[in-house]
């Protein structure tokens, strides 16, 4: 759908405040995709992008209803998983593991694929049921030593189900796995693998402050008791007091 050039430049403002606040402020991001809403209802991008702006500040049955007419107007399965990590924020994993078997899956990419699994073994999890969350992400993506933009992840949630299954020696080696593959930062498994191996960082500007804060009062001491040397009657009433 096309729309008015001034109108097209207002949407695309927002649009613009949407994608760069998402990350950081939600709330923020939410408000740009309202605005764009009410702008220009009934264009996909514009209903994906209010999708992902409410889905990032968790309001799920907003992000799914917003998702759904995305999909609807442009036939695209891409928001498949999406839509399934939708209904495991509403607490029904079940309908999340029901798309999971859906046949849109096997029309995703490769990254979609993943994240699909990724959302399933995740809807294994909300359900207790831990041994088929392991089973669901052992998979070819995450025994190839390939590295992809979703690898980090993958093994990283690899490793938190190894360890929530007790398989602490398995966790820490996936846990290394994410860190190898993991360039951007993108998960804590460096921090995560420290707090296995028992190492506990602190720090450095707090332990400053403290030796600082330490000096200082040795500093008011000695003053305190040059004070009394010579004498000061008020400082002495006071520290008798």
């Amino acid at each position: 759908m096309s729309l008015p050039k001034t109108l097209a430049e207002d949407v695309a403002r927002n649009l613009v405040m949407v994608a760069r606040l998402i990350d950081e402020d939600p709330e923020q991001a939410y408000a740009y995709s309202r605005i764009a809403l009410r702008l220009a209802s009934r264009v996909a991008a514009v209903r994906e992008a209010a999708g992902f702006a409410a889905y990032s500040s968790q309001r799920y049955a907003e992000a799914l209803a917003e998702f759904r007419a995305s999909r609807r107007m442009t036939g695209s399965v891409e928001l498949w998983p999406v839509m399934a990590d939708c209904e495991r924020g509403l607490g029904r994993p079940e309908r999340a593991m029901a798309m999971a078997g859906e046949p849109e899956v096997q029309k995703l990419d490769k990254a979609g694929q993943v994240e699909m699994r990724l959302v399933a073994a995740g809807a294994r999890r909300d359900m207790g049921q831990i041994d088929a969350a392991i089973v669901t992400l052992q998979s070819p993506e995450l025994a190839s030593n390939a590295i992809h933009p979703w690898t980090p992840r993958l093994r990283y949630a690899y490793a938190d189900v190894l360890l929530e299954a007790g398989r602490e020696d398995e966790a820490r080696e996936w846990f290394g796995k994410a860190m190898e593959a993991d360039k951007d930062g993108a998960t804590d498994a460096s921090d995560r693998l420290a707090e296995l191996d028992g190492v506990e960082f602190v720090d450095a500007l707090d332990d400053d402050d403290d030796h600082g804060d330490a000096a200082d009062a040795d500093a008011d001491g000695d003053a305190a008791d040059g004070d009394a040397e010579t004498g000061d009657g008020d400082v002495d009433g006071s520290m008798k007091a």
